[in-house]
């Protein structure tokens, strides 16, 4: 486990990874469950409908936990071994379902999303250098192929679980939900962990033995403070009736000054109760739950690099993120977001040069497959973008205007299509290597999207429309596994958790400018459609509006999605070029050469 190549699996393998698997799959699946129970929790919130723009922080802060914390966790899974960071990726997130299924106002909604990203994205590098840890070489192409499968899963399993959980109860039973899943999980993979310690690196089994050396004692009074927090903090965020309306108890609820929920009596209880914890988890011989080895893993990890990266793709995150990709290519601060970004990486590059211990240690990508590994992520991101945003606006702009949930429901055959092809790109990268198999993937899709580029007013209604969704998300999914197997093979074990991080986010990175990118290309071609158009009134007879300017405008929207279409089609083939030069070095032979060697593959 400390990086050479096993020529056979170790016993419970399967059944580790299936575990990282389903919670995987369970966090891709929160990233999309929110799109339905979003207005409902804009009602708790106080948001009204029609002002959807200020609920945006619920979505945009569940990205921000996501991307902006990955490379720090992905570093830490490689000095602190994968299982560990995998049972503490599910605990933050089961504390952020906690906060936000318990949620009543934007804030801390906003939290709890944020937790529930960083512990979601927190999943997917370590299960991926898992994978590593696991599997030779020459071996991790089905493998890697399942894990984005499942992932890829969760996108088409979100929305449908989000609906049959709000047609038994609220918004709130999604949340409580994943808690119990998130809970169940971590107890799972601990107990397999402790069953079976071959299947954890040396620093996972020195983790071990240190907590079973502790663990002759209970902390009673640890638990007794959470336990003060947890029920202090239930009832200011519940305020049951029973309690506020009797004479005495209520009083404890009356905040000391006007809207100040926390700053109550039953607020400052739970808040102190909440400070002696931690002060309790820091300072104790045997806590409750010893954060220290964390605290030191991220120290070793170097937060000021991880602070600069995370303040780098948190402006990208906010510039794009919170824009309106049907009319806007920046927020409204974007340009100020993305100046800071810009400051933050210029920083990072200058702390990367000096530190002694960086972030990225230096020659992590030196080897063009590695390096060219981020390039081809961040293209099929920029490409990808395309179908997840532009497929359901071509929908709602078409056939289903009346229909929110039936435009998004028309890329469902592009989404089930996807893990599909993410199984057959994992087997095909065994035997193809990750070149040739990440070029057929971009290929189709670009050939899809070029289909897509010609629809018209009644595509949706075609059967050839069918056909080009399944292909391209076929495509996109040959993409994933190749691209995930190149950077793990010519990357040092060592970094396997950080160099899978990066590659995430290098393709969320790359969705985000391209929604960007494409939608300016998109709207260029609208408004240039629409200078066309004779005026309102010549049309309508003299009339402010009707049936015929309306098909005009209709005509100008699918002007400009078929547009959007043409520009993925062109990256996506860009995406399928620089991955046949980039990989190929990645042929099968030459990476079972390398794990032969034991070499760090640079």
């Amino acid at each position: 486990m400390t990086g050479q190549a096993r020529p056979v699996a170790p016993p419970g393998t399967r059944a580790l990874l299936a575990l990282a698997a389903i919670a995987v799959a369970f966090a891709a699946a929160d990233t999309y469950v929110v799109v339905l129970a979003l207005p409902d929790m804009m009602g708790s919130a106080g948001i009204p409908i029609d002002q959807l723009q200020r609920a945006a922080p619920i979505v945009s802060s569940f990205l921000l936990g996501y991307v902006a914390m990955l490379p720090l966790i992905g570093r830490i899974a490689d000095l602190h071994g994968r299982v560990p960071v995998l049972v503490l990726a599910l605990a933050v997130f089961a504390v952020g379902s906690l906060v936000t299924a318990m949620a009543y106002d934007l804030p801390s909604m906003v939290v709890g999303r944020f937790f529930q990203g960083v512990g979601g994205g927190a999943l997917v590098p370590a299960t991926l250098a898992l994978v590593a840890d696991l599997y030779p070489a020459d071996r991790r192409g089905v493998p890697l192929g399942v894990v984005s499968a499942v992932q890829e899963a969760g996108s088409v399993l979100g929305p449908l679980l989000g609906a049959a959980v709000l047609v038994l109860s609220d918004w709130r039973a999604i949340f409580a939900l994943n808690l119990a899943v998130a809970c169940v999980l971590a107890a799972a993979l601990r107990v397999l962990a402790t069953r079976r310690p071959q299947l954890l690196d040396d620093r996972a089994r020195a983790l071990l033995a240190e907590r079973r050396a502790r663990s002759d004692s209970f902390d009673l009074l640890g638990a007794a403070l959470l336990l003060l927090t947890l029920v202090a903090a239930g009832l200011v965020v519940l305020r049951p009736a029973a309690v506020m309306r009797d004479l005495v108890w209520g009083e404890m609820f009356v905040p000391f000054v006007p809207d100040g929920r926390w700053l109550s009596p039953v607020g400052s209880v739970a808040m102190f109760a909440a400070l002696l914890f931690v002060l309790r988890l820091l300072t104790a011989r045997r806590p409750l739950f010893d954060v220290r080895p964390w605290l030191r893993a991220a120290r070793d990890a170097d937060l000021v690099g991880s602070a600069f990266l995370a303040v780098a793709l948190g402006g990208v995150i906010l510039a794009f993120a919170t824009a309106d990709p049907k009319v806007q290519l920046f927020a409204e601060q974007g340009e100020w977001y993305l100046l800071g970004a810009a400051l933050a990486t210029v920083c990072l590059v200058v702390h990367l040069r000096r530190a002694h211990d960086p972030l990225i240690p230096r020659g992590t990508f030196s080897a063009l497959p590695a390096s060219g590994a981020l390039v081809v992520s961040f293209l099929v991101g920029a490409a990808l973008i395309a179908a997840v945003v532009d497929i359901p606006l071509f929908a709602r702009t078409t056939v289903h205007s009346d229909s929110q949930l039936m435009a998004g429901l028309v890329l469902v055959r592009f989404l089930i299509a996807l893990p599909v092809g993410a199984v057959a790109g994992g087997w095909l990268t065994r035997w193809w290597g990750s070149g040739p198999t990440t070029a057929l993937g971009m290929a189709l899709a670009a050939g899809a999207f070029a289909a897509m580029s010609r629809w018209g007013l009644d595509a949706l209604e075609q059967w050839h429309s069918s056909v080009s969704l399944v292909v391209c998300g076929l495509g996109f999914g040959l993409a994933l596994a190749p691209v995930n197997a190149a950077v793990l093979a010519f990357t040092a074990p060592s970094v396997h958790g950080l160099s899978s991080a990066l590659v995430v986010v290098a393709r969320m990175v790359g969705m985000l400018v391209g929604v960007s990118a494409l939608t300016a290309v998109g709207l260029h071609r609208y408004y240039a459609v629409q200078a066309d158009f004779p005026a309102v009134r010549e049309v309508c007879d003299g009339r402010s509006r009707c049936a015929e300017f309306t098909l005009l405008l209709k005509e100008a929207g699918i002007a400009q999605e078929t547009t959007v279409f043409a520009g993925a089609a062109l990256v996506a083939a860009l995406a399928a070029l620089v991955a046949l030069w980039v990989f190929r070095t990645a042929t099968p032979s030459q990476v079972r050469a390398q794990a032969g060697l034991g070499l760090p593959h640079g």
